[in-house]
């Protein structure tokens, strides 16, 4: 249509997908996944297509400004990737009986926001090196960067396995950074909100998000079933890394085990 602007394209590789659930019985459950911070679907790709070979019902949705280029993820605010997340869940969730929220970094970050405001619907969070906060010392004149310079130092590809590289942006864009914090501190307020089980993976060297992030997650939660699984030998992008068949293999046991813990009592045979 004349004076309509035309969708950014979106890096090949970067797409959001979608996996129906198979036939057997995991096929009624749901598996939400949310990607990082000048990342896309891809970082999650690996772990989606696990879980969609395990049965379950999988969808990744590309976060808006993300994807395409680090100046479009700068007109993108916190309020348009949580809107995203949540329509994404609606999705799911009609489909399926329950929907687990899982997530790397940023999408930690996201996962856990959509189970702080609707803390009866989640059934489970799964969060890979979550974020909170950061110590790194420029954070500090992020404010100031952000007034003065639409990018910085990128973060992206924080890998440990040789050879792999994150589909991601090559520049911090600031401005949207001052947003993910407006998003952290939002997150870390409502941390008690949250009632869901809760399992951690964090690395004990990531060059991007300290660990503590992990600890003040786990420690601000109301959730009564919580769990922290700690990689040994990956870096920020666990789920490309070398530490990524134990976060595969594990969540699909976790999910499983969740969904039975949820299943009402069938009845014995004399009492039927």
């Amino acid at each position: 249509m004349p004076g309509t602007t035309p969708a950014p394209e979106v890096m090949p590789g970067a797409e959001a997908f979608h996996f129906p659930g198979g036939d057997g019985p995991d096929g009624r459950t749901g598996v939400l996944l949310v990607h990082g911070f000048t990342g896309n679907p891809m970082s999650m790709r690996p772990w989606g297509e696990h879980l969609a070979a395990e049965g379950f019902a999988v969808s990744c949705p590309l976060l808006p400004g993300h994807g395409t280029s680090w100046q479009d993820c700068n007109a993108s605010t916190h309020d348009q990737w949580t809107a995203t997340v949540e329509r994404a869940f609606d999705d799911l969730a009609a489909r399926c009986d329950r929907v687990f929220v899982a997530g790397l970094s940023m999408g930690g970050t996201l996962a856990t926001r959509l189970a702080e405001v609707r803390p009866t619907d989640v059934a489970g969070l799964l969060l890979v090196n979550p974020a909170l906060l950061t110590q790194r010392l420029d954070a500090k004149l992020l404010p100031l960067l952000a007034r003065i310079t639409p990018s910085w130092a990128p973060i992206a590809s924080d890998i440990k396995k040789p050879g792999v590289t994150e589909l991601a942006y090559p520049k911090l864009p600031t401005r949207a950074m001052m947003q993910l914090r407006a998003l952290w501190g939002l997150t870390r307020a409502d941390l008690g909100r949250v009632t869901a089980p809760v399992i951690v993976f964090h690395s004990t060297e990531d060059h991007v998000v300290e660990p503590v992030n992990s600890t003040i997650l786990l420690a601000g939660v109301s959730s009564t079933d919580t769990e922290e699984v700690v990689l040994e030998d990956s870096y920020h992008v666990a789920t490309l890394d070398n530490d990524a068949p134990l976060i595969f293999a594990r969540s699909a046991e976790w999910i499983r085990a969740h969904v039975r813990a949820g299943e009402p009592d069938t009845p014995s045979a004399e009492h039927r």
